[in-house]
C-alpha cells in the first residue's frame, strides 16, 4: 500500500508475528489492513499502516464522532445521551482514586470530560492534536486544549492523575509516548486508560466488522493481559480493572450499520455481549495503574 510502512511490535518490540484478521476501513476509505498478533506479548496490531504524515487524512470527517456533538443520526444520538450519563462516573471515578486536584487528558477531543471535571474542582489541562476539536472544546465548553506536541514540555511529576478515554490505540509511537505522559504523573498518582476489548463476544460475533477494530486510525488492539504487560513495563502497577457496559451496545451498532444489519440486532448483542462477560471480557474496559 502506498504511503504505507510494516512494523515490529510496538510494545515489546518482537519481531515475529501471525496473521489476526484482514479488516476493511468501513468508516471513510474502503482500504484494506492487516491485523497480526505479536508471538510474545501477544499484542494485536495494524500491519501496513498509514505514515505518520498520512494518518490524519484517515480522520477527515464531520461524522468523526468522538470529535463530534451532532445528533444527526441515530447512533450519534444515543452516543450523545450516553456521554452525558457516563462523564459524571469519570470523574466521580478519578475522584475516589486520588486527593489530589491536578488532571491531565490525553486525547481530550472537544473538552466535554474535562468541563465536567473542572466544574468538580480540578486544575485540569488536556492535550488534543485536532485543531478543529480544540476550537470547538474553547467555543463549546470554554476548556483550553493545547496541541499533543507540547507533552514533552510539560515536565515531570507534575499530575496527580492521567486519563486516556479511547485514546491509547490511536497512538502512534507507543512507547515513546507513552513513556513521556507517564513521565508527567506523580509518584503515587493515578493512570486511568480505557480501550476497546477485541476478546469480547461483540468482537468474536462481528469479525471483520466489528467497529472498535477502526483501522488504521485504531493502530492497536489490546486485550487485559497486553495492556497490563505495557503499563507495567512502564514501573506501575496495576490495581483494578472496570467494565464499560454501554460500549457494548454503540459498537454493535456501529457494526450492523456497517454489515447492513439492523439497531434490534445491535442491542441484542451488546446484551449478550454484557451477559456473556466476565471480569476481563467486556466490549471496553477501563484499566487503572499507580506510579
Amino acid at each position: 500500500m502506498e504511503h504505507s510502512e510494516n512494523i515490529f511490535c510496538p510494545s515489546c518490540g518482537h519481531t515475529k508475528s501471525k496473521l489476526h484478521t484482514k479488516v476493511k476501513d468501513h468508516f471513510l476509505t474502503g482500504e484494506n489492513f492487516d491485523l497480526v498478533q505479536c508471538e510474545s506479548c501477544s499484542l494485536v496490531y495494524t500491519q501496513n499502516r498509514p505514515l505518520l504524515e498520512k494518518i490524519g487524512d484517515y480522520y477527515k470527517s464531520e461524522d468523526y464522532v468522538s470529535h463530534s456533538s451532532t445528533k444527526k443520526g441515530v447512533v450519534n444520538r444515543v452516543y450523545n445521551v450516553v456521554r452525558n450519563y457516563t462523564l459524571g462516573k469519570k470523574v466521580k471515578l478519578i475522584s475516589s482514586l486520588t486527593t489530589g486536584t491536578h488532571l491531565l487528558d490525553i486525547g481530550a477531543g472537544t473538552g466535554h470530560f474535562l468541563k465536567r471535571a473542572k466544574d468538580e474542582g480540578f486544575t485540569v489541562l488536556g492535550l488534543e492534536p485536532d485543531p478543529d476539536a480544540r476550537r470547538v472544546a474553547k467555543e463549546l465548553n470554554n476548556v483550553e486544549l493545547l496541541p499533543l506536541d507540547n507533552l514533552k514540555e510539560l515536565g515531570v511529576s507534575r499530575f496527580d492523575a492521567i486519563s486516556m478515554w479511547h485514546v491509547l490505540e490511536h497512538v502512534y509511537d507507543l512507547n515513546e509516548e507513552l513513556e513521556t505522559i507517564l513521565s508527567t504523573l506523580k509518584d503515587g498518582g493515578v493512570f486511568v486508560v480505557a480501550v476497546p476489548n477485541y476478546t469480547s463476544f461483540d468482537a468474536s460475533y462481528y469479525k471483520d466488522f466489528w467497529a472498535a477494530y477502526d483501522v488504521p486510525r485504531h493502530l492497536y488492539h489490546f486485550e487485559p493481559k497486553t495492556i497490563k504487560h505495557l503499563v507495567e513495563s512502564k514501573g506501575l502497577r496495576f490495581e483494578k480493572m472496570l467494565p464499560m457496559k454501554f460500549d457494548s451496545y454503540y459498537v454493535s451498532m456501529l457494526s450492523e450499520k456497517y454489515k447492513g444489519g439492523s439497531i434490534l440486532n445491535a442491542f441484542r448483542i451488546g446484551l449478550l455481549s454484557n451477559m456473556k462477560a466476565k471480569n476481563g471480557t467486556y466490549s471496553s474496559q477501563i484499566y487503572i495503574f499507580r506510579k
